[in-house]
């Protein structure tokens, strides 16, 4: 593609000269004698480098830089000035100048500062595109992966986005599950409206009604003035009910006539108020088991369960895990680049542990790292249970006793966790399913999670 260049200065001779040399250089060259008219150009015409004196009647040439970066970021510019100064190259660089030269200058050196300047902005114009491209291919509204089961998440959004169906997100914690909530909801008819997200799990019991639905000034003791909840504050928009399994059976029947009739009261209030909100519900526990326990409503699950959607864990698309690495060091690092964010053996450690925690532990690894001051992630700056986690999970015919001693008590405990992890992934999270796959009775398999402290993920 043909490559354009602007050269702005009130010599004649200058511009001429200019001219002739870019010209025999292959370059397409167009001519201006002041900013003004400059500035004419450039709006009819996108140039890929501007070569402008500094020294001119009316607008000078840093002027006449600000204006270009305003309004063509990516034009690169050259400034040519017989009146040089300090002040004025910190200046023009800290405006975003390629560089400056002063008069008079040789042939060749403008030459090699115009082929520069042109490569340092195709270098800027090509990563662009690849992290855009990147973007595009492995990611969907802040989602990363590019693992097949990313890919049916990003398509089954894609399809559902539009409607007004409510969605139910199940998967363990950390997976995102609040990702594809905001996701569903900017690519959806409502992304000019509010997206609201609450924890009901973090709200106390008492409090959550009032959260939700807002209350009366008078209602309670507190209430010392009217309150809109949450339903009001995302009209038009999308409600996100993060850990909907802690909601109280109380005000799962409120809930359950919100969704069918669209409407609900104040805490205290007589009036009926309307609603226009999408939910989008999610949980980390198994709510069917919850309905079989009685502890949820059949009808509000099944209601809340129009389009389920669920989050793999990271155990099941580890393939990610690059892409995922990188793009956390490029946020932990602002943007930073290096030729080896993480050595092989670091990477080899990360693909073999089975992140209980999900994307949000890996995250924090390498947030770890960076705050530790590594510029490249190695086995060093990963925490100790990380890098041995093979090592603590020896195969179980291994009997022999070391010499030292062990703790057989931890060495038991650390086997039954990662069979009962292994249960919960091969069951697709479904508890009874996996106390069968072990050989034991629901009850049992509960305690055993509680004991771990798994009965929440």
């Amino acid at each position: 593609m043909e490559i354009t260049i602007l050269v702005v200065d009130d010599e004649p001779s200058m511009r001429e000269f200019l001219g002739i040399l870019l010209k025999r250089e292959g370059y397409r060259v167009d001519q201006a004698e002041n900013a003004v008219t400059a500035l004419d150009l450039l709006a009819a015409t996108n140039y890929d480098l501007v070569i402008s004196d500094v020294k001119m009647p009316g607008l000078d040439g840093i002027a006449l830089l600000g204006k270009i970066k305003e309004l063509s970021p990516d034009t690169a510019v050259l400034l040519v000035t017989a009146f040089t100064t300090a002040e004025q190259a910190v200046e023009a660089m800290k405006l975003g100048a390629y560089d400056y030269i002063a008069k008079p200058f040789k042939v060749e050196e403008i030459k090699v500062l115009v082929r520069n300047a042109l490569e340092k902005r195709d270098l800027k114009k090509e990563n662009l595109r690849l992290k855009q491209e990147i973007q595009e291919r492995y990611s969907f509204s802040g989602m990363i992966g590019k693992s097949k089961k990313m890919l049916d998440i990003y398509s089954l959004i894609e399809k559902v986005a539009a409607s007004t169906a409510n969605v139910l997100i199940l998967g363990e914690s950390g997976t995102g599950k609040e990702l594809a909530a905001k996701a569903l909801h900017y690519n959806s008819p409502r992304r000019e409206k509010p997206f609201v997200a609450v924890n009901c799990g973090a709200i106390p019991e008492t409090l959550i009604e009032s959260e939700l639905f807002g209350h009366k000034k008078g209602a309670y003791t507190g209430a010392i003035m009217d309150r809109a909840g949450l339903f009001e504050q995302a009209e038009g928009g999308t409600l996100f009910l993060d850990e909907i399994g802690e909601i109280p059976l109380a005000l799962q029947a409120k809930m359950l006539r919100v969704l069918q009739e669209r409407e609900f009261r104040r805490v205290g209030d007589v009036q009926t108020r309307h609603t226009d909100v999408r939910i989008v519900a999610a949980s980390n526990r198994d709510l069917e088991e919850q309905v079989r326990e009685g502890s949820f409503r059949e009808d509000l699950y099944y209601r809340l369960n129009v389009v389920p959607l669920r989050m793999p864990s990271l155990r099941e698309r580890s393939e990610d895990i690059p892409l995922l690495v990188e793009n956390f060091y490029r946020k932990f690092t602002q943007g930073g680049s290096s030729a080896e964010m993480i050595t092989p053996g670091a990477m080899k450690v990360l693909l073999s542990y089975p992140f209980p925690g999900n994307v949000r532990e890996l995250e924090n690894l390498v947030e770890r790292c960076v705050v530790l001051g590594n510029r490249v992630i190695t086995e060093e700056c990963l925490p100790p249970q990380v890098v041995n986690y093979q090592q603590t999970i020896a195969p179980c015919a291994e009997f022999a006793l070391p010499t030292e001693g062990m703790n057989l008590e931890a060495y038991l405990d650390d086997i039954e966790k990662r069979f009962l992890l292994q249960a919960l992934e091969k069951s697709g999270r479904i508890k009874k399913k996996a106390a069968e796959l072990l050989g034991m009775t629901f009850r049992s398999f509960r305690y055993r999670l509680a004991k771990f402290g798994l009965d929440e993920e």
